[in-house]
């Protein structure tokens, strides 16, 4: 049986319609910012502080938009699945590494997709975003 790992996370936009990507210290893969919620904390408490310590955006919880939760394979953690439950923030916005993040890397959805990304990116969020993407380049 494989272990579980509970994190929130955030699509986020800049103003050319890319979604930001981090890849944090010592691993290869890169996700959404995002991480564990504190004890007490909401997913989207979680989401807000996360966002805020990895990449300088500044979202209150309440403002955030509910896009799903997702079972898969955690990126960096072998034999581990990740629980997300995933937001999505308004507006668009520009992004810094900080905290545990050694990169930040904003994505083309209409171009050819890299191949390290995390799972949770590849097998869920960018199927869910597919329509999305297809509408603003219409």
């Amino acid at each position: 049986m494989k272990d579980r790992i509970v994190v929130s996370a955030v699509c986020v936009y800049d103003d050319r319609g890319r979604l930001l990507t981090v890849r944090k210290r010592g691993t290869d893969k890169f996700m959404h910012p995002g991480g564990k919620p504190e004890p007490g904390e909401s997913a989207a408490q979680a989401a807000s502080r996360e966002l805020l310590e990895e990449v300088g955006i500044e979202v209150a919880p309440e403002d955030l938009r509910h896009m799903g939760v997702w079972l898969a394979d955690a990126a960096n953690e072998a034999a581990t699945d990740i629980e997300a439950t995933v937001f999505t923030a308004p507006g668009t916005w520009s992004a810094h590494p900080s905290a545990e993040i050694a990169e930040v890397r904003w994505l083309d959805l209409a171009a050819e997709l890299p191949a390290d990304l995390a799972p949770l990116l590849t097998d869920h969020i960018l199927p869910a975003l597919a329509p999305t993407a297809r509408r603003g380049r219409a």
